[in-house]
């Protein structure tokens, strides 16, 4: 370990600090500008020419800030230097080494309210991705309400003219949806010397409630037009998040923040002595969009609690998608049981319905957790659980945690504390309440649940689901705001998923929230696989699929494959293929499958119990760009460390039988491109792959249709 540290005063001129902070993959420079904060005024790779303006106050100071009573709410950045950020001013920093990261933690105060901030930058030594949080501690004698606090500041990025800015729209059952156009669409020119201070022109994007990732994904680019640098982020936070882009000084910013008091209803209130630490807010560097992502996919893996499902990838079956649809019983389960290990499944999860013993159905009256007696006649779910066992599958179960249902008996077992609540009035959505999982009673419940299911019954996979949308959150005791209440219990739940896994850590668990509505870095660091999507039409899945690496590491991302009985051999090999650069979640009726159908899935299991190994450690790119949801043709690629093996998923819905796949990094070099997907005789006489010196050229002449190809360079 290497630590280093510096002080105001130690310069020959005190008032003009220099900070150099990096690696080998990432470089940055912070200064104290003519006002006397500090600021982050370059960040790039070592030796690019300067990225950011050379205008003196075009960098940005390091914390906005905003408190009652200190400055104006929060409406966007405003940067006047009227809020309580701009008034912090730089004291001390250290640098440390460790375990093969860095990290840099630049000590701030404001001497008015004796407010410190700490602003926490670190990145894995060797990766051009800097992460940012700030922790405020209350130094002085009064109390201080915080209504907003950045993550992350960055200003002097090139003009908005020269910049697209990209997005993802994040909705049920259409899920990783990116969309680009010129930043200078929102942000337009329009010449405000007249009035000596910057346009108020801004880009916001807000995710709002307990779906983090509802509407849009917490993350976005900025990519130059010209140069081709690229600026991609996300927002590690579990509820509310706010990034904004605006012009300042002809050169645009960006401002990353959790929740926030105007967009979420948060507020904090520091007692002195108090603290409070932001949510993480990262930026990875790249030449293009796909040199960033992989630079975030690799972040990903090295911010996420080590697990070994990570490297052995098991392919799981779960019985809901197009199958048994949340109504299991011992009757329907057992053959499904025997055909899904067949097929070759590791894993097998009941999915939900387990546990309903009413005739009233069970979405009002869940929160107890105990196995229907009238679904599990005779050996109850014992028996089910152990002829997954027996076929030499790991048993799985579906819980909803978070929530208790009007009509369950655990709605008044636990004390009104222990529920969402706002006025002093328990809040009940679509027929549920919501735990809060910072109350120790809340908690007791679920570990009890779980030690049982998992302890008990032996019981090694989790697929935790979350199907109601609470906005803006909860006011238990102590929150003076709804949104601080939902960021405290969603940071609950995380710590709380974390001890499970410390108490048992063979167990897998899955994040579901109605498919990929919480795909956010906060929860994707503690859980093993993210459901990306609840997508029931085959055809609809390409794009969802392709995309889905864009916000989950490919080892992560659990994408349906649900064949069915009357599929033809087509459409069952394309509903197959569409996992097989991710996690395979298969489905459907496989017991009611003739043989020669079944054997097609046995055959695309087995391939892909051939690639998995190499899609823990492979980087994605897309050869045709980031898929559009209209899209008559998709492509995916992931790229092996070794240098010399590359896959390719390439679907088409529609257009033209053929297209050419650029493959850049693999040009000029001899290239093998094998089809290993469908791989049966005559399914491949279906397509062709031909390498071409700088990509393949696809041949798919029925649709829907579906190739995954292996390219291996000779050289």
């Amino acid at each position: 370990m290497t630590v280093t540290s510096g002080a105001a005063g130690t310069a020959p001129n005190d008032s003009h600090q220099k900070v150099t902070w990096g690696h080998r993959a990432l470089e940055a420079e912070l200064a104290t500008g003519p006002d006397g904060t500090l600021r982050l005024v370059r960040l790039a790779h070592p030796g690019d020419p300067a990225s950011q303006s050379a205008e003196p106050d075009a960098p940005l100071h390091l914390v906005e800030l905003t408190a009652l009573g200190h400055g104006s709410g929060w409406s966007g950045p405003r940067f006047t230097g009227t809020a309580l950020g701009a008034r912090l001013r730089y004291r001390a920093h250290t640098i440390e080494e460790r375990d093969g990261w860095t990290r840099l933690t630049a000590e701030l105060h404001d001497d008015g309210t004796a407010l410190t901030a700490f602003v926490e930058l670190s990145s894995p030594i060797g990766l051009p991705v800097l992460c940012s949080r700030v922790r405020l501690r209350n130094d002085g004698h009064e109390a201080l309400v915080v209504q907003s606090v950045s993550s992350l500041l960055l200003g002097a990025l090139p003009a908005p003219d020269r910049l697209d800015v990209h997005r993802a729209r994040n909705d049920w059952l259409a899920e990783c949806r990116w969309y680009a156009e010129p930043l200078s669409a929102s942000v337009a020119d329009i010449s405000v010397d007249v009035h000596q201070h910057d346009s108020r022109a801004a880009l916001s994007l807000t995710g709002r409630g307990s779906w983090s990732s509802g509407g849009h994904l917490p993350m976005g680019a900025l990519t130059e037009r010209d140069g081709g640098r690229t600026w991609l982020w996300q927002v590690e936070s579990p509820a509310g998040w706010r990034w904004d882009l605006g012009e300042r000084h002809h050169g645009t910013y960006l401002a990353l923040n959790g929740p926030t008091d105007a967009e979420h209803q948060w507020r904090v209130r520091l007692e002195p002595g108090a603290e409070f630490t932001t949510v993480p807010g990262v930026l990875a560097l790249g030449s293009g969009l796909d040199d960033a992502f992989g630079a975030l996919t690799s972040y990903r893996r090295a911010v996420r609690r080590p697990h070994p499902d990570h490297t052995a990838l098991p392919v799981v079956f779960n019985d809901y998608m197009n199958t048994l649809m949340g109504d299991p019983t011992t009757e329907k389960l057992l053959p499904l049981i025997d055909a899904a290990a067949e097929a070759g499944s590791e894993y097998f999860c009941i999915d939900s319905g387990w546990y309903d013993d009413s005739t009233e159905g069970w979405w009002d009256s869940v929160g107890e957790w105990l196995p229907s007696s009238r679904r599990f006649p005779g050996g109850g779910i014992h028996a089910v659980l152990d002829r997954i066992r027996e076929r030499g599958m790991v048993p799985g179960l579906w819980l909803e945690p978070e929530v208790v249902g009007v009509r369950s008996p655990v709605a008044s077992e636990l004390p009104p504390e222990a529920f969402f609540q706002r006025d002093g009035v328990r809040l009940s959505e679509q027929g549920r309440h919501q735990l809060d999982l910072r109350h120790p009673a809340a908690r007791a419940h679920l570990d009890r649940t779980v030690d049982r299911i998992v302890g008990d019954w032996g019981v090694g996979y989790l697929k935790l689901d979350y199907n109601i949308l609470v906005d803006p959150g909860t006011c238990g005791p102590g929150d003076i705001a709804p949104g601080a209440g939902l960021l405290g219990h969603a940071q609950a739940y995380l710590d709380w998923l974390a001890e499970v896994l410390d108490r048992h850590p063979g167990l897998v668990i899955e994040n579901c929230a109605s498919g990929g509505m919480r795909m956010d870095g906060a929860t994707l660091a503690v859980t093993q696989l993210q459901s990306t999507s609840d997508q029931q039409d085959p055809l609809r899945c390409p794009p969802i699929a392709a995309a889905a690496p864009t916000a989950v590491p490919p080892e992560q991302g659990a994408v349906w494959a649900y064949p069915q009985p009357d599929f033809d051999d087509d459409l069952i090999a394309f509903t197959l293929g569409g996992a097989m650069l991710g996690r395979i979640h298969l489905s459907g009726h496989l017991d009611r499958m003739p043989e020669h159908r079944l054997a097609l899935v046995r055959d695309a299991v087995a391939v892909y119990k051939t690639v998995r190994g190499d899609l823990a450690e492979a980087l994605p790119f897309w050869p045709l760009g980031l898929p559009g949801w209209e899209d008559q043709w998709s492509a995916l690629g992931m790229r092996v460390p070794d240098g010399r093996t590359s896959y390719l998923s390439v679907w088409r819905r529609g257009g033209e039988s053929g297209i050419r796949l650029p493959v850049g990094h693999l040009a000029g070099q001899e290239v093998h491109a094998e089809i290993l997907h469908p791989s049966l005789p005559a399914s491949r006489s279906a397509g062709s792959a031909l390498w071409d010196g700088s990509g393949v050229q696809v041949s798919l002449p029925g649709t829907p249709g579906v190739l995954l190809i292996r390219l291996t360079s000779t050289a």
